[in-house]
């Protein structure tokens, strides 16, 4: 009997032991990439942190050790919920100027639309513009995903077309602070605010074909008009909230797959799909709910669907045309 309360002390004790130690690598890393400013202070509340629950885990009465535990949990989460997130910070050079969107009857105006000139992916022109878009004449919407490593991770976002030959593409990312280089594990805390970027085609895609030459796959979503007015306008309208209310961006929870599927309204099950966190095979979830062209295996599509452009192309006027010139004609023409 006394060996197994013993026992049971014992085992108490690491579970306990794994908590604390589990919670302080969060909380540690969630300051570390936090934004608090200035570096001194940021750094300095990591390591202030780390000392607390080092000092947490030697308390031998697990009662006390409970109660400091709880203590410093509860002020993480005061901190973490009251750490907004702003669209006032010196922004990198791409996320510098944001999008808005606003609906008068069935016109949208769209402001700040990105146009870039690259010549390399650091070596750029910028250039945006203000365009009104006819919500009777959206024909289509094109799901693009592009891979940059591997085949499970890719970045998707929309592009929308609309009969006179224009297209207007969305893509949902992190807004990036100038001072701060691209990190994934960062994504997973309040380091990066959510941003739409609305912009030419032959900006947000060509500079992925074209600059830093990642393989890039479009695919014509099959949807009712309906369908497609109702995305197109959901969209519109987080963009012009974005404007007043900024959002933090999260690889888990708030990514530029799980955001697609938000405004699409997707069913929770869609959105809890292995395909979702896997974002390199989202488009074969969504052949699989039917929103491709089945006229093909996905396997066959997906090859097909592969944007090919000669070695030293650059996005020019006619990109749009161009890039869609080699894909399935059941896709270009529908």
């Amino acid at each position: 009997m006394i060996m197994r309360k013993r026992r049971s002390r014992h085992t108490r004790h690491w579970k306990l032991t794994a908590i604390t130690l589990l919670f302080a690598v969060y909380a540690c890393a969630a300051l570390y990439y936090s934004t608090l400013e200035p570096d001194l202070l940021r750094l300095g509340a990591t390591g202030l942190c780390g000392l607390l629950f080092v000092a947490t885990s030697c308390i031998r009465q697990p009662i006390r050790r409970i109660a400091a535990l709880c203590g410093l949990c509860a002020c993480f989460a005061i901190w973490f919920c009251t750490n907004l997130p702003s669209n006032n910070r010196e922004w990198a050079g791409e996320y510098a100027v944001l999008a808005d969107a606003i609906q008068d009857g069935r016109t949208v105006h769209v402001r700040n639309i990105r146009d870039f000139t690259y010549k390399t992916e650091t070596d750029y022109t910028p250039h945006y513009y203000n365009a009104d878009f006819d919500l009777d004449h959206l024909a289509t919407i094109d799901l693009i995903t592009s891979y940059w490593a591997g085949d499970s991770i890719a970045h998707v976002f929309l592009s929308f077309g609309f009969d006179d030959g224009r297209h207007l593409a969305v893509s949902i990312e992190t807004r990036r602070q100038k001072k701060f280089s691209y990190s994934t594990i960062a994504g997973f805390f309040h380091h990066y605010e959510l941003t739409y970027v609305t912009a030419d085609e032959r900006d947000l895609i060509g500079v992925r074909t074209d600059i830093r030459k990642e393989r890039v796959y479009l695919y014509r979503l099959e949807l009712s008009a309906q369908t497609r007015e109702a995305v197109f306008k959901n969209y519109l309208t987080e963009i012009h909230k974005l404007t007043t209310t900024p959002r933090w961006y999260n690889t888990l929870m708030d990514n530029c797959t799980t955001e697609i599927l938000a405004r699409a309204n997707a069913r929770t099950r869609y959105r809890l799909d292995w395909r979702v966190l896997l974002s390199g095979y989202t488009a074969s979830l969504a052949y699989d709910l039917g929103l491709l062209n089945t006229h093909y295996d996905f396997a066959t599509l997906h090859e097909l669907s592969r944007i090919k452009r000669p070695a030293n192309a650059v996005p020019d006027a006619n990109y749009s045309n161009e890039i869609r010139e080699s894909l399935p004609l059941a896709l270009a023409n529908k």
